[in-house]
């Protein structure tokens, strides 16, 4: 179960072909990392190097423990958001405990083998947020696109927009079109080759093109005067600040997760494997430890580079620790070359590759969803955007789960069932007569619980007039809780009351082992619980002639 996905590989045997196939394919998802990590980090708020940090550190030891034979972890689009509102909001420091603290979240849920409960947020919510956040992502590239002169961008999206609009006169036409030429060479360099990323293309000829010509364009170097190394260490962690990172942590944690597991579950369908989830979360949770203590960002799984990865033949995670040897190697040779890179380009990069984001063809796809769905994916999409992701997934989830419930309520019927056994030829009536004014027979179709309660209350309320045996049908009830419970202990608080008899028939396993636990069925008695509706209506026949006996009333 915690066996990495590297150490199985290995046992099966490594031959020098496969080693040749990940070499190469590990170089180039190396060579596509460069541009995305920088990219990433700038607009998470953060210097260049430490997206660049981020790649080969989680990039290693998520391929060293993962679950997986081709992931490739490192800076993620999903989180430059919450990492954004961090860095605005309480600094650097509050973003490195905030990843220790979502690490270890990660570990946790996979030493507990949850891996598989990420993967049951709903579809609408999961779509609704990643399309917010590639708004956001789209949002946050403006500025640097048309090279607006502005001190500090508000993290939420309408005062961006205003502050947009008030500075629209400082665009500086240098920056337009070199951040034009930048996408166009992103967008057009795959038609020549599909080796080389656009990407880093666009940023050498960029560079050099504003560093010969003395383009007057912001760079790297011009925001980000000195490039850090990696430190070792994390300081003011206190329980107060646990206490009020804990939010944005545990969203890390879910998202990067998230993320990850549905990368991995991708690459399983390309590669035909199967991925270790609870594996892979335990080495993304480390994978962000080590992350937040040596100067990098939250990662996760990146569904672009695992893909690139995978085309490029890598078979198992010996790519992805030749991928981040790479982005290392990289660093150490042309670190010093990247404060050349201009601002402008890195936004037309990302804005690239926010449009290539996949959700956008998902979540037009969900707009012919069921209604409740739509609603779902709008809500989390519009509060994701306006308000915060934390505050979206949040509502998103309770207004799901609502939702949810209410279609359960729906889909639960209590029925007087009384006139369909008059008529049907299957049911064998012990008095000849039919069924007496005196017996009603209800039947429950569907789950029996806290959203149905009220409605079984209502429907028996509505017809026990005149009532001396009252009869509930099971069969179709799999579960109930204990507020159906609760409403099960009323009526026979009321049949008690007003001496009436109550029989049960055909109860399914776990409603009868609920009864079982409350003590309920020897309260009332195993006699009342009737194999089938022919047993209880003999049984509710005879109770019906004695009563009438002893008060002298016809039938």
């Amino acid at each position: 179960m915690f066996t990495p996905k590297l150490l199985s590989v290995l046992k099966q045997g490594y031959s020098k072909k496969l080693f040749i196939k990940d070499l190469t394919a590990g170089f180039m998802v190396g060579i596509i990392t460069i541009p995305l990590s920088i990219a990433l980090a700038v607009s998470s708020g953060v210097s260049p190097e430490k997206g660049l940090y981020t790649s080969i550190i989680a990039g290693f030891i998520v391929s060293l423990l993962g679950g997986g034979r081709a992931q490739i972890s490192g800076p993620s689009a999903a989180l430059v958001i919450i990492i954004y509102d961090i860095i605005q909001s309480r600094g650097y420091s509050a973003l490195v405990a905030a990843t220790i603290m979502a690490g270890i979240m990660m570990i946790l849920l996979g030493l507990l083998k949850l891996g598989n409960v990420i993967k049951y947020i709903p579809y609408p919510i999961a779509t609704g947020f990643t399309s917010g956040i590639a708004v956001i992502l789209f949002s946050l590239q403006i500025k640097d696109f048309l090279g607006l002169k502005i001190d500090l961008l508000p993290s939420k999206f309408i005062p961006r927009l205003v502050e947009y609009a008030k500075s629209i006169h400082t665009v500086s036409v240098s920056s337009v079109i070199v951040g034009i030429i930048a996408l166009l060479i992103t967008l057009g360099w795959p038609y020549i080759s599909k080796k080389i990323p656009g990407s880093l293309i666009a940023m050498i000829i960029t560079a050099s093109a504003v560093r010969i010509l003395g383009i007057g364009v912001e760079t790297i170097g011009d925001r980000f005067n000195s490039l850090q190394s990696a430190s070792f260490g994390v300081s003011g962690f206190s329980l107060s600040t646990i206490a009020e990172l804990f939010p944005a942590a545990l969203t890390i944690a879910v998202l990067a997760g998230m993320e990850s597991l549905l990368t991995a579950t991708a690459a399983d369908g390309m590669l035909d494997d199967k991925h270790h989830s609870n594996m892979e979360l335990v080495a993304q949770g480390t994978a962000n430890i080590f992350s937040g203590l040596l100067g990098g960002i939250p990662a996760a799984g990146s569904m672009a580079r695992t893909t690139a990865n995978i085309r490029n033949g890598g078979r198992t995670p010996v790519a992805g620790i030749v991928h981040s040897l790479t982005v290392l190697a990289m660093m150490l040779l042309f670190m010093p070359l990247a404060k050349m890179i201009p601002m402008t380009t890195l936004a037309a990069i990302l804005m690239v590759e926010v449009c290539k984001m996949h959700e956008w063809r998902i979540f037009k796809s969900l707009l012919k969803a069921p209604k409740t769905d739509i609603a779902i994916l709008l809500a989390t999409f519009v509060l994701t955007i306006i308000l915060n992701l934390i505050v979206a997934i949040e509502f998103g989830l309770l207004m799901a789960a609502f939702l949810f419930m209410k279609r359960m309520a729906d889909m639960t019927r209590i029925e007087s069932i009384k006139d369909e056994l008059k008529c049907s030829s299957d049911i064998a009536l012990s008095n000849p007569d039919g069924i007496p004014k005196a017996i009603q027979i209800f039947q429950i179709y569907g789950p029996f619980f806290f959203g149905a309660a009220e409605k079984f209350m209502d429907t028996i309320q509505e017809n026990l007039d005149p009532t001396k045996v009252m009869i509930i049908r099971m069969r179709h009830v799999p579960f109930m809780d204990a507020t159906g419970y609760h409403a099960l202990f009323k009526t026979y608080s009321y049949c008690r009351k007003h001496r009436i008899l109550l029989l049960f028939t055909q109860v399914q396993p776990q409603p009868l082992e609920l009864m079982e636990r409350y003590g309920f069925i020897e309260l009332i008695s195993k006699d009342n619980f009737c194999d089938d509706i022919e047993q209880a209506l003999v049984r509710a026949n005879a109770y019906v002639e004695l009563q009438s006996l002893k008060n002298n009333i016809p039938l």
